[in-house]
């Protein structure tokens, strides 16, 4: 195939089939993207881009520019799942085109595609690109900064282009303005790491610049500022509360071990990471004289700082670490590119070493037949089976087709399973909507308020607060006894507002008392609590209007 048509496939249509036309297919998950809907379609409707708000709360965990990237297409597309993950899909494939172009600059532009393919088909990317959470833009403008600050001082003081140390400002800025410090602290850290272990400390104070400050200043202070002096508590809450303790301590009540994202890392290169031991086969010594001194320190500092950081923090969760799967489609991509161009595939091609590209689509087939034996969110064979059917055929022709066409000369195996685990990608987003809806979305529960109950008719959340139902039916619903992360906004309003839209069991008991009927929506049990029997047992004449066997919609009455 003309390197100029697999250009066009790895860099654009492809990435449209993966990251784009996918985006309508699965109804909004709880809790991640219903809350990042939730939030700018409030902006939308009030009016204020300075204070995020979610629940009619004021909502200070996570700085706005994906909000008002989100609010802006809404506007533009309409309040639906498309323009929701637009934003967060454009990132993922700014990550792919970055990609590209760090491969191209290091080596050629055939080992910048390589590393393209391999990031776009990364189970990790794939995954986190199509779902509107703030990871993967936060990779992008993260991984845009190391690599404007290294362009800055890889060249010679004299060939040295301002440009350059002011997009590592620029970019931390708007990293800034998606997840916080982390978005100056990784590539400052990454490039200064780098200048030391390449004995080039002279040179590191340079990467203060005046005007690069006065940029970074620039972006990020007027929403600072206004939000500041709209809310006199945020500086505590955010600095202090959602980076420090965040970081240190173990507030959330999350503990996860040191190795974590380990098997995260594992699972998320899926299914290059079988590919390797074929390739570092055939490549044998040769490994260590593909990358350039400069180029491994960088990809290797960029790699293990973030996830160095991670690793050690108290709070720890599978997006976390999207930055540092860039490097590893660099390291990726330069190896089988030149495995497969110049590569003893006569030797690597022995079972021992293609075995795990055997295993890796039999792991997929194992994975997609769990939803038949779980104890909980069961889906029988009889159901589940047509779901599945699509991507189970394209595992099937992942094993057959590249040990069939090995037998031909001078084949290449890496454009065939890169070909064909797109297929699988695209083929896994509707049994993965069809498994996830019930019991992750608010979609279908909001669906039933509507048809069920009386237009105007409050709904009430007990013991749930799934935002996706606010979004979908663009409506505010009361909330009882679960408030989590919009505890702190819930306490900053009035009286009058949090009696009516934050309530505790009891007082909502006594309101269903006082009105006579009332609506609810619940789930029958979570790990704590059996929420349906505790209504049955208070208000024994409930009627269940609506179930999946998950949600419940109830009508609440009383003699």
């Amino acid at each position: 195939m003309p390197e100029r048509v697999q250009r066009c496939l790895v860099l654009w249509l492809i990435p449209v089939l993966l990251y784009l036309a996918p985006l309508p297919f699965m109804p909004l998950m709880e809790p991640d993207e219903g809350r990042y809907s939730s939030i700018p379609m409030a902006m939308n409707e009030s009016g204020d881009y300075v204070t995020p708000r979610l629940k009619g709360t004021v909502y200070f965990e996570k700085p706005p520019l994906c909000y008002w990237a989100t609010a802006v297409a809404f506007q533009i597309f309409g309040r639906n799942e498309f323009s929701s993950r637009l934003f967060v899909a454009l990132c993922a494939w700014g990550c792919i085109l970055l990609a590209y172009r760090v491969g191209s600059a290091f080596h050629d532009r055939r080992t910048g595609l390589y590393a393209a393919a391999v990031l776009s088909t990364f189970f990790y990317h794939a995954v986190l690109g199509r779902i509107n959470i703030l990871d993967m833009p936060l990779s992008l403008f993260v991984c845009l900064a190391i690599w404007s600050g290294y362009r800055y001082f890889a060249s010679s003081p004299k060939e040295r282009k301002k440009r350059h140390i002011y997009l590592l400002y620029f970019h931390s800025a708007l990293a800034f303005l998606v997840k916080g410090l982390i978005g100056i602290v990784f590539p400052v850290g990454v490039v200064l790491l780098w200048l030391w272990l390449s004995r080039r400390w002279r040179e590191t104070l340079r990467i203060f610049s005046p005007v690069g400050l006065a940029l970074f200043a620039a972006v990020t202070f007027p929403w600072l500022i206004l939000v500041q002096q709209a809310n006199p508590d945020f500086f505590r809450f955010f600095f202090i509360q959602e980076h420090l303790l965040r970081y240190a301590t173990r507030m959330h009540d999350r503990y996860e071990p040191f190795y974590f994202y380990l098997p995260v890392l594992l699972a998320g290169t899926l299914p290059w990471c079988a590919y390797l031991p074929e390739a570092l086969r055939g490549l044998k010594a040769r490994t260590a004289n593909l990358f350039s001194d400069d180029e491994k320190r960088l990809l290797l500092v960029w790699l293990l700082l973030i996830l160095s950081f991670f690793s050690l923090s108290s709070s720890k969760l599978i997006p976390y670490i999207a930055p540092v799967f860039i490097p590893l489609a660099l390291i990726f991509g330069r190896l089988f590119q030149v495995y497969e161009q110049e590569g003893d595939q006569a030797r690597s091609a022995s079972l021992r070493c293609r075995w795990p590209l055997i295993l890796t689509p039999l792991l997929f087939m194992a994975a997609l037949t769990v939803p038949v034996f779980l104890e909980r969110h069961q889906i029988g064979w009889g159901d589940w089976w047509p779901w599945i059917t699509a991507p189970f055929l394209v595992l099937l022709l992942i094993l057959v087709l590249p040990e069939a066409l090995r037998r031909k000369r001078g084949y290449r195996p890496f454009w065939a399973l890169y070909f064909c685990y797109t297929l699988f990608l695209v083929a896994l987003i509707c049994p993965a909507s069809h498994f996830l809806s019930p019991y992750k979305s608010a979609r279908p529960l909001a669906e039933a308020i509507r048809t069920h109950l009386p237009p105007g008719a409050l709904c009430y959340q007990f013991g749930i607060s799934l935002y996706g139902i606010d979004f979908y039916n663009g409506s505010r619903t009361p909330i009882v006894d679960d408030f989590g992360e919009v505890s702190y906004g819930s306490e900053q309003l009035p009286p009058e507002e949090r009696d009516r839209y934050f309530l505790t069991a009891d007082r909502f008991y006594e309101r269903v008392r006082q009105e006579k009927t009332l609506y609810c929506a619940t789930i029958e049990s979570d790990d704590k609590t059996i929420r349906l029997a505790k209504l049955r047992k208070e208000f024994p004449n409930l009627t269940v209007l609506w179930h999946n066997s998950h949600y419940y919609l109830l009508k609440l009455t009383v003699p």
